[in-house]
């Protein structure tokens, strides 16, 4: 048999292997969007997160994003307010001012977004560098997976808010050691998941079916593993969305996160502590911001959950019978 007909023989099987993958998956993806369709928890939270990133991105385009402007005479006003600006035009202030005159409503609006992109920043650093550890080692086995393993264990024993104090001192204040902080905790954690999905999926029929083939490793892992293991991490990750804005939040409120001028929601919450029997609005309403951000991707994350294993959902139902 020459090189050419083996090659070709080998084009087939992974063809033919595909092809039946590629049909579990639509079929498997159309029981899933039809679940989600259906489950109230990803409505919820869909449309809470939709009203969330409307204000983001509406929000400054309304109001405008001015956040710096600071009204002295115009200080400590309560929501619904108007008030006088230097150029005797009256300003009305949707959400009130802060100790500096600041408005609230343009500073909380873009506090979100500050919190979004460190979110999508944590995420996409922690799912793709955790996908590729968990693959590599749960996948390889033998020095790789236990010097994997060994990483992700030493770095996911170390508090969160030590991880972030060691890069703020290191590299200095701001959103940037926030972002890589959070993200090396949470990619430790998405790391092992994905390496025991692993670990189960490459003892399954297809995975042998494509090493009988004679295709590689690399083949394998990211052809036939990999789109086996997303559903479960992008769940995953979905709650680290969520560990990542309250993240942020922590430690800007104890100032190594964003720096003044530039507003975050969690250095709202820290300026309006001190005035709080003045106007509470000013610390409230960030705090109830996160809040809302926080719920709306644990819902979603639990809703997505619930369809992706249906083991949890048939145990709860059992359990409230």
């Amino acid at each position: 048999m020459t090189q050419t007909t083996v090659d070709e023989y080998k084009r087939a099987w992974e063809a033919q292997l595909l092809a039946f993958e590629d049909s579990q998956h639509r079929g498997t993806i159309q029981r899933l969007l039809q679940g989600a369709r259906r489950n109230r928890l990803v409505i919820a939270g869909t449309v809470l997160g939709l009203v969330v990133l409307a204000g983001a991105v509406l929000g400054p385009a309304v109001l405008g994003s001015d956040y710096e402007s600071q009204q002295l005479r115009n200080i400590h006003l309560s929501p619904f307010s108007t008030a006088d600006l230097p150029d005797q035009t009256r300003h009305f202030y949707l959400l009130g001012t802060d100790h500096l005159g600041r408005d609230v409503a343009q500073r909380l609006f873009v506090g979100i977004r500050v919190s979004l992109l460190v979110a999508l920043g944590v995420t996409v650093m922690s799912m793709i560098l955790g996908i590729l550890l968990g693959l590599v080692g749960g996948f390889s086995g033998g020095w790789r997976d236990r010097t994997i393993r060994g990483v992700t264990d030493f770095v996911w024993g170390f508090p969160l808010i030590l991880v972030a104090v060691l890069f703020a001192g290191g590299l200095g204040e701001g959103l940037f050691p926030v972002v890589l902080a959070v993200g090396l905790v949470n990619l430790a954690a998405i790391a092992r998941v994905v390496r025991g999905e692993v670990l189960v999926l490459k003892e399954r029929e297809f995975i042998e079916a494509a090493r009988a083939g004679g295709f590689s490793s690399g083949r394998i892992m990211f052809r036939h593993v990999l789109p086996n293991i997303l559903a479960p991490t992008f769940v995953l990750a979905s709650y680290y969305v969520a560990v990542a804005i309250i993240a942020e939040a922590a430690l800007s409120f104890i100032g190594l996160g964003a720096q003044p001028p530039l507003p975050s929601l969690g250095v709202m919450v820290a300026e309006g502590r001190n005035y709080l029997q003045i106007n509470h609005w000013e610390s409230t309403l960030p705090g109830i911001t996160i809040v809302l951000m926080v719920l709306s991707v644990s819902l979603i994350g639990d809703g997505l959950r619930d369809v992706f294993d249906p083991r949890l959902r048939h145990e709860a139902k059992r359990m409230e019978s």
